[in-house]
């Protein structure tokens, strides 16, 4: 198994800065940043789990609710992540995310 700690982190820093966002900043962008975020991590998980099939996608429960959707999503990726380079791969995916979500 491996250690899925910074990936937990970086997710909850991402989630928790949403929350604590102004409702401007989340109209700005960050709320669609971070459901763009919480649906390929997602389309990741269900590509691991699911090989082959065709992918569900995560569907918008409003921008109060992106943190959240952030957070579902990025627990069961590091659930199922196998490799250290497959952790630094969503660390990575994640920072970049919320550079670009601006929170």
């Amino acid at each position: 198994m491996v250690d899925t700690t910074r990936l937990i982190s970086a997710i909850d820093q991402f989630a928790d800065r949403l929350r604590a966002a102004p409702q401007s900043r989340l109209q700005r962008g960050a709320s669609a940043e971070a459901l763009a975020l919480a649906r390929e991590l997602a389309r990741w998980t269900q590509s691991m789990e699911e090989p082959g099939s065709e992918p569900r996608e995560m569907p918008d429960a409003g921008m109060f609710a992106a943190a959240d959707q952030i957070s579902v999503a990025g627990r069961d990726l590091a659930v199922v992540l196998t490799t250290e380079a497959e952790v630094e791969e969503a660390v990575r995916v994640v920072g970049e995310a919320q550079k670009r979500a601006g929170v």
